[in-house]
């Protein structure tokens, strides 16, 4: 069971919900772009584009808000190799978020692609273009995603095995909302 000081705190749980939407919608959208030649590649590749600067911004306003506000403690019986796992998986995660998106971004630029964004917003190119340095920063990009979709599947497999194995509290942290065990009155 979990009490309120063992939460994230909402904006916390907010922005973790919401970037996993966005950041599903991003590998979805990368794979389909990847995967067409069709005339569907270019309001994917938009997508993809207005999705990551989104990315972006949600990930640094993230990262200020857990540096703000911390995060619960994990159960003190947790040992401690998941300890360290929790940490480093959660650090892989806040790098892979900022990282990809500003990969993205440094591509485009350096292959002399415009990043138009919502349509008719423009970002202003801020690297002279470079085939060779686009190829390293496409093949970067390609690959970090493969990692970053690994590293997501191994936080969802420890989300659930802490909702449904160890039944610790640790899910419940990051809960959307209250479980039905939270939300029952005292006895």
């Amino acid at each position: 069971m979990t009490s309120a000081g063992n939460r994230f705190t909402v904006l916390q749980r907010f922005l973790h919900w919401l970037m996993a939407i966005c950041i599903l919608a991003m590998l979805f959208i990368g794979v389909g772009m990847n995967s067409t030649v069709a005339p569907k590649y270019v309001p994917l590749l938009v997508s993809h584009k207005t999705l990551g600067v989104t990315i972006l911004v949600l990930a640094l306003i993230r990262l200020a808000v857990r540096l703000r506000y911390g995060a619960p403690p994990l159960p003190a019986d947790l040992p401690q190799q998941m300890r360290l796992g929790a940490h480093l998986s959660h650090i892989a995660l806040y790098v892979l978020m900022i990282a990809l998106p500003l990969l993205g971004l440094t591509m485009q630029w350096t292959g002399a692609y415009p990043i138009v964004l919502y349509g008719d917003i423009w970002l202003p190119t801020l690297l002279p273009q470079s085939d060779a340095m686009h190829t390293l920063l496409w093949d970067a990009h390609h690959y970090l995603a493969f990692a970053f979709f690994a590293v997501i599947l191994l936080h969802v497999a420890a989300a659930l095995f802490h909702a449904l194995v160890r039944r610790d509290g640790v899910f419940e942290s990051m809960a959307p909302v209250p479980t039905q065990d939270e939300a029952a009155p005292a006895e």
